[in-house]
């Protein structure tokens, strides 16, 4: 699978998945609210890695010249941020003082 590298994956357990799969609808309504203040795009310091975190609970991100390399969900709860590609690969984060981290790496947001 491509991009198994670049994620800081963690292991769900089948009754979390389950959990968080019947949850997702209540997740995307809380979502939009809890997200407001992150929306927008995050780089890495170089400009190598961009997500771009849309208002409809969708990310695109891009790696260097390679323009939406990943797509997916994500929800955000508190300052926690969980991510779910197309493909079903799962990752997370958390906003720091308005920085992002997220796979070992920072971002800071787009002003």
């Amino acid at each position: 699978m491509i991009g198994l590298s670049v994620f800081n994956c963690r292991e769900f357990s089948p009754h979390k998945t389950s959990k968080i799969l019947k949850n997702e609808s209540m997740k995307h309504k809380a979502t939009i609210e809890d997200a407001k203040e992150y929306i927008g795009m995050w780089v890495t310091e170089d400009g190598k890695i961009r997500h771009e975190l849309l208002s409809n609970n969708r990310y695109d991100e891009a790696r260097g010249n390679r323009e939406s390399a990943y797509q997916g969900d994500y929800w955000v709860t508190g300052n926690h941020i969980d991510y779910k590609d197309d493909t079903g690969f799962a990752a997370d984060g958390e906003f720091i003082d308005g920085i992002l981290y997220h796979a070992g790496m920072i971002l800071y947001k787009e002003k």
